[in-house]
């Protein structure tokens, strides 16, 4: 039982001063200003990151100081004094007794001594020899040997090996500092390992889980990646506890406020004495679990805020989140900064490159990173089309993926035959092409079917993901026609809306935000956005949760970490606009939206169902999002202003170590020894190349090549001439081309496009390896041999190439059918 009570203290004398929070980068020295708080000083310098060699680190190694210095006439008098400063050399009596520094022995003071030596080692070292090699010992003797004064002392320096390294060592890992864990079996002495455990809880844990605690209780540093509302928290609320159990602090890190106020709340049941610091407010900054967001963190770490030196554990929630381009360098920032003392937790979504991200962080913290990985789904998805509308059409749903995965093409055919049975109802003219938008009317009637039938269907509560706050709202309000709670469940929502706003002032009660949100939840509908008040989006996160709101519109945010899955997931459309044109979702933005559907414990499967308001999505695009592979973890490192002033504070950081450390550069780091061993390869090679010596070719070999850059020259201008005569009436798609330029001779093309500058898009087949060579070189001073023969590639490699009309060698009189845009498209991703 921890009663706080002191029962017993060490002192510990430094032996060089560490300065003050303005002077020092030391975890040793003195406190910073009480007024600091939390969040630090930024006249305080950072503490030391962890895996970084320490500036004073060099100063405890030297032995002594050069006398050299000391020697010959010194100025003992400064200008203007009538005395000054007698370097006299003290005695050793007083030197010890000014400086108390540790006896050194020097080796060529022992090799004088004239002391027997200590055979007994000896013996020890020729003895374990014996047990290691027991049946050589038995069939060969060893030749008695006379053992020398240089020989022992050689042998009694060596380190001390234990005996099983005597033993073959096994193939190197591939990884440096990943360990990665296997999940496939159980870990039968588990509670064997753990008997007190620091938390428990009322299930039985998964694998990946108990693996997870065990390295806890180790205090390791764990990368835990695994399915969306797979149990990741569990591996959160024991290292709380253990912060807890032994009296130290935990940072608990999210990408967004909604899921920091949600896990606020959660620890705040388990663990009473918990903080949130976010942009907007700071609850409790000294409790010993303080839930923050990345950036607040980042800011800690580089104003030194005194809350490091007690700090133990850093949990990072949806570390995938790195991929962002705007914030993803905050993430790196704050790996890189930490302290050497700090154990780190990840908890990420499944992404391929989990281990290589670990052994970049591995490598810069210099520790082991315990990779646990697992692809189990607690709750099995199934994919849908929705292809209705209200009336008869209402139950035209689709199932195109099943639970094992596998993509339907049979029903993916009945819902195209669906919907177009249904538009021929109402087939007008128009622009060719897919459809993405349908009159408001017509997107009310299919919700309105899709509501009716998820009502009939027991598929409440369900989250409808729309890419746009105007339409979150625009949905929420064009269904005032429909009811879904019974009226115990509107009045327990009426109740609980009243006594939350209770605390705000009766001319804030009145705003039409209110007013509007309060309608909406009394009929089951609910709406989360950045654009809602704060205290109104934890009004509906709490409803949520508790079965209150049966359809609830939000925008991707919500499904960033936060816990709240639903029975069913709705999206109203899979394009979204990133900020430069519209596109599909990528596959792990689908799959962690998709991932909140299914409740575990409630629920035997998810349902994700896609409307398909206009057209059915075409089925690649929508095998890639459901099917594909997640994007992996990519480092957005990039310098800020913020981040060199920062740095730049302190003389003994420099911002080129920074970045060395980013994620971004662990490749180069980890090849670069590769590369100057192939540099130096190299170099001997071309060293050891003899001057060629040919008669033939020195007679005429440079009026050749004079003649080559001629004729080559000349056709390009003839070609340039010619073609831009003609463009208009041979430059087609489909064209044949033969291309000729400093990376490809007489290559076989066709034509894509032709844009306003003269520059041509042009498909080409050429041979793999001359592609991978030229892509590093791109000299117009290349000279290739002329040659009228096409080239015939053993390895076909595609590749869509840029061209001007000067690098068009011939002009083929046939023209292909092709889909140009298509593969503009295909290629372009």
């Amino acid at each position: 039982m921890i009663t706080g009570k002191l029962l017993g203290f060490c002192e510990e004398e430094k032996d060089i001063f560490e300065g003050t929070h303005k002077t020092s980068t030391s975890l040793s020295r003195a406190p910073g200003p009480p007024e600091a708080g939390v969040k630090g000083s930024t006249s305080s310098f950072p503490f030391w990151p962890g895996g970084m060699d320490e500036p004073w680190a060099d100063l405890l190694k030297k032995e002594s100081i050069n006398k050299s210095l000391f020697e010959g006439d010194l100025l003992d008098t400064p200008p203007g004094f009538k005395c000054g400063m007698k370097f006299e050399r003290k005695s050793q009596d007083e030197m010890d007794y000014m400086y108390a520094q540790p006896q050194k022995i020097y080796l060529s003071e022992v090799l004088s001594m004239d002391d027997t030596l200590d055979l007994e080692i000896l013996n020890e070292i020729e003895e374990t020899k014996e047990e290691v090699d027991l049946g050589k010992a038995e069939t060969e003797k060893e030749p008695e040997t006379i053992v020398t004064q240089d020989e022992v002392l050689k042998l009694t320096s060596l380190p001390v090996l234990n005996i099983s390294e005597t033993a073959p060592k096994p193939p190197a890992p591939k990884y440096e500092w990943a360990v990665i864990e296997d999940v496939k079996y159980d870990v039968e002495d588990f509670h064997e390992r753990i008997p007190k455990m620091a938390y428990n809880w009322n299930f039985e844990l998964d694998i990946f889980q108990k693996r997870a605690i065990l390295h806890l209780e180790r205090k390791e540093s764990v990368f835990v990646a695994a399915h969306t509302s797979a149990g990741k928290t569990v591996v959160a609320e024991y290292a709380v506890a253990l912060a807890k159990k032994n009296v130290t602090r935990v940072i608990y890190t999210s990408p967004i406020k909604a899921l920091s106020n949600q896990k606020f709340r959660e620890f705040k049941k388990s663990f009473e004495d918990v903080g949130l610091i976010t942009g907007d407010v700071q609850i409790n900054p000294t409790a010993f679990c303080l839930i923050m967001t990345t950036e607040i963190l980042r800011s800690m770490l580089y104003h030194g805020s005194d809350v490091i030196r007690e700090l133990e554990w850093v949990i990072f929630d949806e570390v995938h989140y790195i991929n962002d381009t705007e914030r993803g360098v905050v993430w790196e920032e704050v790996f890189i900064m930490l302290p050497d003392h700090v154990n780190l937790i990840m908890l990420s979504a499944t992404v391929p490159n989990t281990a290589d991200f670990a052994e970049w962080l591995g490598g810069i913290k210099k520790r082991k990173i315990y990779v646990i990985k697992t692809l189990k789904r607690p709750v099995p998805l199934i994919y849908h089309l929705y292809t209705g509308s209200v009336g008869k059409n209402e139950k035209n749903m689709f199932k195109i993926v099943d639970v094992s995965g596998k993509f339907l093409d049979d029903k993916y055919m009945e819902a195209c035959r669906s919907k177009e049975k249904k538009d021929n109802k109402s087939k007008t003219t128009g622009p060719k092409g897919p459809k993405y938008t349908i009159t408001p009317a017509q997107e009310k009637n299919v919700y309105i079917g899709l509501l009716e039938h998820l009502q009939k269907n027991d598929l409440l509560p369900a989250v409808c993901f729309t890419f746009s706050r105007k339409k979150c709202n625009e949905h929420a309000e064009m269904l005032t026609s429909q009811n879904l709670v019974t009226k115990e469940e509107r009045n327990r929502i009426h109740k609980f809306f009243h006594q939350s706003i209770t605390q705000l002032k009766k001319e804030d009660q009145q705003l039409p935000q209110i007013k509007l949100m309060e309608e909406q939840l009394e009929r089951g509908f609910g709406v989360h956005h950045s654009g809602i008040l704060p205290i109104l989006k934890e009004i509906v996160e709490l409803l949520f949760q508790d079965g209150l709101v049966k359809v609830l519109f939000a925008t991707e945010t919500f499904a960033m970490g936060v816990n709240m899955p639903a029975r069913t997931v709705v999206f109203d459309s899979i394009r979204k606009h990133d900020g430069l044109n519209f596109r599909f979702l990528e596959p792990s933005e689908f799959i962690q939206m998709a991932g909140r559907a299914g409740r575990r414990g409630l629920d035997k499967e998810g349902i994700v169902i896609v409307l398909c308001k206009a057209d059915v999505p075409d089925p690649i695009s929508l095998r890639n999002m459901m099917l594909g592979q997640p994007t992996k973890l990519q480092s957005q490192f990039k310098l800020t202003y913020s981040m060199i002033l920062n740095l730049l504070k302190i003389k003994t950081f420099r911002v080129e170590d920074v970045m060395k450390r980013s994620f971004g550069e662990s490749d180069n780091q980890k090849q670069q020894k590769n590369y100057q061993a192939l540099l130096h390869e190299a170099t001997n090679k071309l060293n050891s190349v003899s001057e060629l010596d040919c008669s033939i070719c020195n007679i005429d070999i440079n009026k050749y090549i004079q003649e080559v850059r001629e004729a080559r020259n000349l056709r390009e201008e003839v070609m340039e001439k010619k073609c831009s005569q003609v463009a208009n009436k041979l430059f087609t798609p489909g064209r044949v081309l033969v291309i000729s330029n400093s990376q490809h001779q007489n290559v076989l093309g066709t034509l894509l496009d032709v844009d306003k500058e003269n520059k041509c898009k042009v498909l080409v087949i050429t041979e793999k390896k001359t592609l991978e060579n030229c892509q590093n070189n791109t000299s117009k001073d290349i000279l290739c041999p002329w040659t009228n023969k096409l080239l015939y590639p053993n390895e076909k490699q595609p590749e869509v190439l840029t061209i001007t009309f000067r690098e068009i060698s011939v002009i083929g009189n046939k023209v292909l059918r092709i889909d140009e845009k298509d593969i503009l498209k295909e290629w372009s991703k």
